[in-house]
């Protein structure tokens, strides 16, 4: 048995039986707290939420629900009964560009949305309008992809071709995302995702969107605006515009072939 103190005048010790009585004592008095109980279940509670795959199922939920929506309200109606007659002017451009934004993210096609610009707008207004919802909607379906979606995706870049690509857009976003934007056969809603899961900048890909959706947005505009009269010369020019850019995007895309394949 050992002595409380030492002889020589050190400190006091404690006998083992003593310590294991205290450590066994101690263990489950800590085990269990019911405030230590909580604070660890809420932050289980808070990393189960914000996993990437968390965040990646919300953001097919609020994608589905957007479409679901678009399928129940059906926007398309506005080229058949018109503009309300209450909105007028600016400020119905205003509410129509916040409309073609919010209808772009859910995959809406944007050369519908840009034939309803130009018949319920005309040319000059209804280009300024659908840019400005282009760029909205860009914005929007970028930061959702960037927040909830890039953690989850990113490890999934497994493919040669998946790899390739995300290379290319993270080096070289603005001229990769202008391509993309200036030739037809791309998606906006596939650019704006893809680009949100590579490593692009926010400037590079709104920059690249609004100059790159220029050509194409006025094709569309125009020929909504004159759809009235399919035989004049505006409108044919509009759908002369329309193949150009496809033919100017698929031209850079076989000269820039190489750079999609992987290194």
């Amino acid at each position: 048995m050992l002595d409380a103190t030492n002889r020589s005048g050190g400190t006091a010790t404690a006998s083992p039986r003593a310590a294991a009585t205290e450590l066994a004592v101690a263990v489950p008095t800590t085990a269990a707290d019911p405030h230590l109980t909580r604070a660890g279940f809420a932050a289980r509670c808070t990393r189960a939420l914000l996993s990437p795959w968390s965040r990646l199922s919300l953001l097919v939920t609020l994608l589905a629900a957007a479409a679901a929506a678009m399928l129940l309200f059906e926007p398309q109606r506005l080229l058949t009964h018109g503009w309300p007659p209450q909105l007028g002017g600016y400020a119905a451009a205003a509410v129509f560009a916040v409309a073609y934004g919010l209808c772009t993210v859910p995959f809406v096609p944007r050369p519908l949305l840009n034939l309803a610009a130009g018949a319920l707008f005309g040319s000059s207004l209804g280009l300024g309008t659908a840019l400005v919802g282009t760029v909205l909607g860009a914005a929007l379906a970028f930061g959702l992809g960037r927040v909830l979606g890039q953690d989850a995706l990113r490890p999934l870049l497994r493919g040669r071709w998946l790899r390739a690509a995300d290379g290319q857009l993270s080096r070289h976003g603005f001229r990769s995302m202008m391509a993309a934007r200036l030739f037809p056969g791309v998606p906006f809603w596939a650019a704006n995702y893809c680009a949100a899961v590579s490593r692009m900048g926010w400037l590079p890909f709104l920059l690249a969107t609004a100059l790159g959706s220029i050509p194409n947005t006025a094709a569309y505009v125009v020929a909504g605006a004159r759809a009235s009269a399919p035989t004049s010369p505006a409108f044919l020019i509009a759908l002369a515009c329309i193949a150009v850019p496809a033919l100017a995007g698929a031209v850079v895309a076989w000269r820039k072939r190489h750079h999609l394949r992987p290194r």
